[in-house]
């Protein structure tokens, strides 16, 4: 179980990341993130980061990164973590990244999941996921939800994090 933190902001710089050699190979990005009220985080990019929908970000587009917060961190300011997930604000869907338990209920507890016949689950590749997706890692894509306690939704497309 990761235990996901996220901080949300506009994307102000990409960049290649350079390491110690001073080159880099392309394949690694540093992005950087204001939220508006000048905390700044930024964000290493790999080739195992997912990016939900696959969408390519550029400055100036708003977005959410997902990092695992029980991992070690540089005590460097601004901040800088490893990347898991990112996400582009959308104006058509909610997305969250979190642990589910056995009820299909958020580890913060703010959201239960009822799955139809009708949502998408899927690996992070795009294939079936066949089992059950309680208890794992998952990214939630989703729409309306009540106004319970917690908020219910049926997702649109679960990600499983195996």
């Amino acid at each position: 179980m990761t235990k996901f933190y996220s901080f949300h902001g506009t994307i102000t710089m990409i960049t290649d990341l350079i390491g110690q050699n001073g080159e880099g190979d392309g394949c690694n990005k540093l992005i950087t993130v204001e939220n508006g009220i000048g905390t700044i985080v930024n964000f290493v990019i790999s080739p195992s980061t997912y990016f939900v929908d696959h969408v390519m970000v550029s400055v100036g587009d708003r977005v959410t990164g997902y990092y695992d917060g029980n991992a070690p961190a540089l005590l460097i300011y601004p901040p800088q973590y490893q990347a898991l997930v990112m996400v582009k604000d959308s104006s058509y869907q909610n997305v969250k990244v979190d642990y589910f338990n056995n009820e299909l209920e958020s580890s913060d507890g703010r959201l239960r999941l009822n799955i139809s016949p009708f949502t998408q689950v899927v690996l992070r590749n795009g294939q079936l996921f066949t089992r059950n997706p309680a208890n794992r890692d998952l990214i939630v894509i989703y729409g309306a939800v009540t106004k319970s306690i917690p908020a219910q939704t049926t997702p649109y497309r679960i990600i499983v994090w195996c």
